[in-house]
């Protein structure tokens, strides 16, 4: 048995780009940072940052060009990818990527960025289905298909 499952919370380092394949589904592409601090050798406290290349597919990426911004804190779940390619040398290299399979909007409306939505277009998972790699099954909160308006007030975090 194997597993390729990775969790990311970080912040977007810039807006979404969104292009549509031939066949129409949407396809969303977007920078994560996320950081860690350590001390080194001489006791000194050191920050290291990792940027992430995130892929969202479908309706998530529709609604990622919508609610995400530079700067919004981001919950990731999904796996690492690998792409060979040829750069203009002719040289074989290799990229890794994040194919997202369920993300949530972190923070409030005055977070960075300004997402605001605090909603969750992951699958509604129960019990042990952490690895279901479906699609959305749920709008953002706010995002308004004839449900009620939610403010910051409303979310108990």
């Amino acid at each position: 048995m194997s597993v390729n499952k990775v969790i990311l919370v970080g912040r977007l380092g810039r807006d979404p780009e969104t292009r549509y394949t031939g066949g129409g589904q949407a396809v969303a592409n977007f920078s994560v940072a996320t950081d860690e601090s350590y001390k080194d050798r001489n006791g000194e406290r050191q920050k290291r940052t990792e940027w992430h290349k995130i892929v969202v597919w479908g309706k998530q990426a529709e609604i990622a060009q919508q609610y995400l911004k530079k700067g919004s804190l981001v919950f990731i779940e999904g796996r690492i990818q690998s792409r060979e390619w040829q750069d203009k040398e002719g040289q074989k290299r290799t990229s890794f990527e994040i194919v997202a399979s369920n993300f949530r909007m972190l923070g409030g409306r005055g977070d960075a960025g300004g997402s605001g939505s605090g909603g969750s277009t992951g699958g509604g998972r129960s019990g042990g289905d952490d690895f279901d790699q479906g699609g959305p099954t749920e709008e953002p909160m706010g995002g308004g298909h004839g449900g009620p308006e939610i403010s910051d007030e409303d979310i108990p975090f």
